[in-house]
């Protein structure tokens, strides 16, 4: 199992962007499809981007379609979410995970990073 850690959150207001990294430890990173995933408070985690191994194949949930887009650079272990037209709605913690569609692979998961957009 790769070993995750997510970074790049912070306070941003309303419009702006972000841009969030996940690093992966382990030789075996590029043979993974990854997911973002994000939980607000009192709410179910819920999934926001994937990404296929090579990076070819992407998708997104309906809410940030348009507005986020998800990479990865192999040669890194990171996978990247560069998030713009921030929404108070998108304040949540988000999380990597390794991802089978829009469902993540592992239970167990990292500490995420806090993103807070205020209106």
């Amino acid at each position: 199992q790769v070993q995750l850690a997510e970074s790049g959150g912070g306070l941003v207001q309303a419009g702006g962007s972000l841009r969030l990294s996940c690093a992966g430890s382990g030789r075996t990173f590029s043979n993974y499809n990854m997911g973002w995933f994000r939980q607000a408070p009192g709410k179910e985690r819920e999934f926001v981007a994937f990404v296929s191994e090579s990076g070819v194949v992407t998708y997104y949930a309906d809410s940030v379609k348009g507005r986020f887009t998800i990479s990865r650079d192999n040669a890194k272990n990171t996978v990247y979410l560069q998030m713009n037209s921030l929404k108070p709605e998108d304040s949540a913690i988000y999380y990597c995970n390794a991802a089978s569609g829009r469902a993540a692979i592992y239970d167990a998961w990292g500490k995420g990073t806090q993103v807070a957009v205020s209106s």
